[in-house]
């Protein structure tokens, strides 16, 4: 059984940035592909980006493609996201997840097998 628990969220100024890393443990880390999800209020939660199990592919929602990074550190058992240029339709709870599928982890929440239970990111204007 994996564990996740996300940190780094908080309220930041429209143009801001923000690191958002998500430890794992409980499981062989480099065994999983991660990504990262976001819900905002009222809405499904949506694919934000994706990593392979070495960091050597990674994968983006076109709304963040740009402005957001995902990275790996398997030496920490961490995943990270970095946002920058942040705008306020950015506000969202942050889900870090991981998958069995450590080369294709994906875009669909149905291929993710383990979840944290989120960090809230607030964009003012």
């Amino acid at each position: 059984q994996v564990q996740l628990v996300e940190s780094g969220g908080g309220l930041v100024q429209a143009g801001g940035s923000l690191r958002l890393s998500c430890a794992a443990s409980g499981g062989t880390f480099s065994n999983y592909g991660m990504g990262w999800f976001r819900q905002a209020p009222g809405k499904e939660r949506e694919f934000v980006a994706a990593i392979n199990w070495s960091g050597g592919s990674t994968y983006y929602a076109d709304s963040v493609k740009g402005r957001f990074t995902i990275s790996r550190d398997n030496a920490k058992n961490t995943v990270y996201l970095q946002m920058n240029s942040l705008k306020p339709e950015d506000t969202a709870v942050y889900y870090c997840a991981a998958t069995r599928l450590p080369n294709r982890p994906g875009r669909d929440t149905k291929n993710y097998d383990y979840w944290g239970q989120g960090t809230q990111v607030t964009v003012s204007s």
